[in-house]
């Protein structure tokens, strides 16, 4: 994996801060590395995003992202 910007101390540190809550914070892993490292596209990494969060976020409400964002995933194969 090639990183444009930033040393991976750098990035590293970035993880540790969250803007609006520490859902993701205090993860083992965040989704936001899970995405990047295994090249997911945009919708599937919304998918990873919030089904991640839903129970300590939104609940319902990220679970029908999560239907959404798989709706749109099967429209484009």
């Amino acid at each position: 994996m090639t990183i444009a910007r930033g040393t991976m101390d750098e990035i590293r540190a970035s993880l540790k801060m969250q803007e609006g809550g520490s859902h993701y914070k205090d993860l083992k892993i965040q989704p936001i590395e899970y995405i990047h490292a295994n090249n997911l596209g945009y919708i599937e990494g919304n998918v990873v995003k919030y089904i991640t969060r839903h129970s300590q976020k939104n609940g319902a409400e990220d679970i029908r992202k999560v239907i959404h964002y798989c709706e749109l995933l099967l429209e484009r194969v």
